[in-house]
């Protein structure tokens, strides 16, 4: 299989091109910025004629393209202006799902984000673990973003039953050299509770993205994808206690189980993180 995949110059775009590559996947890296090689194309993801050059041929390097994985985008909130992140994560992924409408290509998977769960959680969740089942709660232009995408690709599979578009709703990304700082999160656990005090390992990350092009079905469908483990040595029932006393417990979980559910993933993808920062 062929993938184009936005955004691969990035923190997780680079561990999942090397991790699909060394799965057997012809990945043809698609981003603003690159090394010049024969798998990475420029495209600047904001040019509808871009992205439909570039996933139909590039010179030699690839005729057409099977499925595309989609991370290209302003990557968070606050790094640039709210408008800024708007006019450039908003118009890029419509650019890409519909250049992928157009030209016949069937499979996307892409970067949605844990921020549509309701974060920073500056108002409590409404349970935990927070999972799939209630509805958006955007707290920033970001994360707007992110789930008005949801709602785009809600569209294009009714408009297209034999489309398949999965949403992964990726955690905090990190790399091993990220995990020296995670001891000092214990002294405070205010410090992380915007996301429930959860991560995901980038290799993990590209599981996700690889389990979602073998196995989804037509249609779209959302996940949580995070790590099975929190960033904490504190247990839960205390970090809850001292940070969110209130918020109802919907299913049990061990001392440092995740708080973002990922019981969804491993169900219906075969998702099973295989790195936690204590090892």
């Amino acid at each position: 299989m062929r993938i184009a995949l936005t955004g691969s110059s990035g923190k997780l775009g680079r561990v999942v091109a090397r991790e699909l590559r060394a799965n057997g996947y012809d990945v043809i890296g698609m981003d603003i910025t690159g090394t010049r090689g024969p798998d990475f194309v420029q495209v600047d993801l904001t040019d509808y004629g871009q992205v439909v050059d570039a996933f139909t041929a590039v010179g030699d390097r690839h005729d057409g393209i099977d499925a595309v994985v989609h991370l290209g985008a302003i990557p968070a909130p606050g790094i640039r202006s709210d408008v800024a992140t708007f006019h450039n994560n908003m118009p890029a992924t419509f650019n890409v799902f519909w250049a992928a409408v157009r030209l016949g290509i069937r499979r996307i998977v892409y970067a949605s984000s844990e921020t549509v769960l309701g974060l920073p959680f500056d108002v409590p969740p409404p349970y935990v673990p927070v999972d799939e089942d209630y509805p958006a709660r955007p707290e920033s232009v970001y994360s707007l973003v992110k789930t008005l995408e949801e709602q785009l690709a809600t569209e294009l599979v009714r408009w297209h039953p034999d489309l398949s578009i999965t949403a992964l709703r990726f955690s905090n990304v990190m790399d091993p050299e990220d995990y020296a700082e995670f001891p000092s999160f214990d002294a405070d656990a205010t410090l992380r509770k915007w996301n429930l005090w959860g991560y995901i390992d980038a290799r993990d990350g590209a599981q996700a993205v690889q389990r979602a092009l073998e196995v989804a079905p037509a249609g779209f469908d959302r996940f949580i994808i995070a790590a099975a483990d929190t960033v904490m040595s504190r247990p839960n029932d205390e970090l809850l206690a001292e940070v969110f006393p209130d918020v109802p417990i919907k299913a049990g979980f061990a001392p440092n189980e995740t708080l973002l559910s990922i019981a969804k993933a491993r169900r219906l993808l075969g998702y099973a993180p295989r790195h936690s920062w204590r090892d």
